[in-house]
């Protein structure tokens, strides 16, 4: 029973000590903290922007359009395309200003076949990834 009862507490600190090594790893990775001093409300007002497909996958040179709204953003403020394209983000021809209420509306067309990486940019805000496959 002794013997029992000191493998149950070595497995007891092992399993501790991973759920630590686990906890510090997840609390490292992920979304970094604000800058020290920065208020939640500071955030509230940050430039952003949304963008929604209408569809994931398409035919090479098939119209589809991205659209999305802007948040602290002024009206008529250009937003453009970008594509990722290697390393790097392309800025594509592709762009239109916000309208009063804030939205937009993009026509878009694609060539590069395969899985393509977008993202909208302007008035200081960058959209989250949206993918597209060009068949």
């Amino acid at each position: 029973m002794d013997r029992f009862r000191h493998a149950s507490a070595a497995a007891l600190l092992a399993a501790v000590a991973l759920a630590g090594a686990v906890g510090g790893a997840a609390a490292s990775s992920g979304v970094p903290a604000p800058p020290s001093g920065e208020r939640a409300q500071d955030l509230a007002t940050r430039p952003a922007l949304s963008a929604h497909a209408t569809t994931r996958t398409v035919e090479a040179w098939e119209e589809f359009r991205i659209h999305g709204s802007a948040r602290n953003v002024s009206s008529g403020t250009p937003v453009t395309l970008q594509q990722r394209q290697g390393d790097r983000w392309v800025t594509l021809p592709a762009t239109m200003r916000t309208a009063g209420s804030g939205e937009y509306s993009l026509r878009v067309k694609l060539g590069m076949k395969g899985e393509n990486a977008l993202r909208i940019v302007g008035g200081g805000a960058v959209s989250p990834v949206l993918r597209t496959t060009v068949s």
